[in-house]
């Protein structure tokens, strides 16, 4: 559409974006946005998908200015706890040492494997490594999964514990463990049972998470391990009954895994103290705050939410990413093979179309305040899954009011 015949609305919206936008073509040009966010304690980072090049990129290049020039202390991520505990220890020179970075990775076996084992990730692990070579023990940048779904990982690993600390509470733990037993180690098996009979195993695991919570006696402000014991059994109610609500058809599943995130998250600054800062990786749907989407309309929460409501007053900032066409990895089902995709240009009157007729090369946009006629603007936003099908694009769009979900945009 010529620009002189577009509605007046369209016009401002594109006038908008331009004067809020900057050139971003090397790492100097995320200035402005460091600048914004240097002081905030909870810096949140997006994804439009979990197989672009070109989010993974510039998510690391900003962490690795805010780590190396503001001092963030954690990085957590949309990764389960055991495999990212292991990565923890890694880059920070406790453990693993004699494996380099690919073979470390390849212990990444849950689907989607390409989430974190790829190439953008292992380059900036491969960093964070040498940073925290350079750095004492008590200043060096740790890296933390927050996700729900390693129930049998975590399991095994609060077992572990136990049997090194406590052994006469191990008892505790097997029942837990045989309580799942039958479903072997297959999380839909086990939730789909619990629509046929009452019997569930959340009691085993909420009585285990008590059972570590005492045995740790408050001693995980100051042992790793204990700590990882804790978040595992966290990990391992949390996913129990994220995998019960899963199956019931409704949408309380999404809030039962961010939920579960946002509580991981305050763990990790609570126990790193109240000066550290923090790095969170994610998808936009959970990064963007999710009361500027039509997920609030279906009482739906998400972790950009919850801790902009939590942490209101540490400062918080909340970055998103979007593209007008390109490529991705991402599957064509569930725990099916990994394809590179053709994602086609944004539809028509969506946020993305407005960005690409705006500006002629990739840019940031930093949010001067949260009206005006694009960041108010309620327009589809982009957000392409691990399953996706270029073919059905009108479902992958989530009405969004730019200005209120984010603070920022890539």
């Amino acid at each position: 559409m010529n620009s002189a015949r577009r509605p007046p609305e369209a016009a401002g919206a594109a006038a908008q974006i331009r004067s809020l936008a900057t050139p971003l073509a090397g790492r100097k040009d995320l200035d402005p946005l460091v600048v914004r966010v240097a002081q905030d304690r909870f810096v949140c980072i997006g994804e439009a998908s979990h197989g672009t090049h070109g989010y993974y990129h510039w998510r690391a290049e900003l962490s690795r200015r805010l780590i190396g020039e503001h001092g963030c202390r954690w990085v957590g991520v949309e990764g389960d706890w055991p495999d990212c505990w292991r990565i923890n220890r890694w880059v920070r020179g406790q453990a693993d040492q004699d494996l380099d970075v690919y073979q470390l990775l390849a212990g990444f076996e849950r689907w989607p494997r390409w989430m974190w084992a790829n190439e953008e990730v292992a380059g900036f692990l491969d960093w964070l490594r040498g940073w925290n070579a350079t750095r004492p023990e008590a200043d060096r940048t740790g890296f933390y999964g927050l996700d729900v779904y390693s129930l049998w990982d975590s399991l095994r690993e609060v077992i572990s514990w136990l049997q090194d600390n406590a052994p006469e509470a191990v008892d505790a733990a097997m029942e837990a463990w045989q309580c799942f037993m039958p479903f072997g180690e297959d999380p839909q098996s086990y939730a789909w049972s619990t629509r046929l009979v009452p019997d569930t195993c959340e009691q085993d695991v909420v009585d285990l998470l008590m059972e570590v919570r005492h045995r740790t006696g408050g001693q995980e402000d100051d042992d790793e391990a204990a700590f990882s014991a804790v978040c595992n059994a966290e990990a391992g109610a949390g996913a129990e009954n994220y995998y019960r609500a899963m199956v019931r058809g409704d949408r309380q599943s999404w809030n039962v895994r961010d939920v579960h995130m946002a509580d991981t998250i305050d763990r990790i600054a609570g126990h790193l103290g109240p000066a550290s800062k923090g790095l969170v990786w994610e998808h936009n749907t959970h990064i963007g705050d999710a009361r500027a989407t039509d997920m609030a309309d279906a009482g739906m929460v998400n972790v950009g939410q919850l801790v902009r409501e939590r942490h209101a007053a540490d400062g918080v900032s909340l970055i998103g990413f979007a593209s007008h066409r390109g490529s991705v990895i991402a599957a064509d089902a569930w725990g099916a093979r990994e394809l590179v995709m053709p994602v086609p240009r944004a539809r028509p009157g969506s946020h993305e179309d407005l960005l690409q007729q705006a500006l002629a090369e990739p840019a940031l946009l930093v949010f001067d305040g949260r009206t005006g006629p694009w960041l108010s603007a309620r327009l589809g936003h982009r957000a392409i899954g691990v399953v996706y099908s270029p073919r059905r694009e009108a479902g992958n769009y989530v009405p969004t009011l730019m200005g209120e979900r984010y603070d920022a945009l890539v």
